[in-house]
């Protein structure tokens, strides 16, 4: 079967949008696709974030992640993750960019470091990087 979706984009609205792009684009690494600038002060920027997937969680789930994140129910209705290579580096520099850390880097039963944070254009997001679960030499 082949699958009819090629593509998922979040289209955030940034009140500040010089603020978000420089956080999401430098700060955390997104490489940008494409710029455009309209005539009228419009301003769009598409940045490439990796692999897009769809996570879909009934509010029993979205309470058991806050309780292992963050220890409390904090998500709003939409909450974006992206997955680093480093967890506790990248919470880090994007603190240092702008953004509130709600949580620090917590291992989760299922072997990933997460951390949450509020970030530019309104947004809660988790870091998370999986961890190797091959045993300690």
């Amino acid at each position: 079967m082949t699958t009819r979706v090629l593509q998922m984009r979040l289209v955030v609205e940034a009140t500040d949008y010089d603020e978000a792009v420089a956080f999401y684009r430098d700060a955390l690494g997104a490489s940008e696709e494409l710029q455009i600038h309209g005539d009228a002060g419009e301003k769009v920027t598409i940045l490439d974030v990796g692999r897009a997937t769809l996570e879909i969680s009934n509010p029993a789930q979205v309470a058991m992640i806050d309780d292992v994140e963050v220890g409390r129910r904090v998500a709003p209705r939409l909450r974006v993750a992206f997955e680093v290579a480093d967890a506790a580096e990248v919470t880090r520099d994007l603190a240092s960019a702008g953004a509130e850390i709600i949580a620090e880097p917590t291992t989760t039963p299922w072997q990933s470091l997460n951390a949450r944070l509020s970030a530019p254009a309104d947004l809660q997001i988790s870091l998370f990087q999986e961890l190797d679960e091959s045993p300690a030499e």
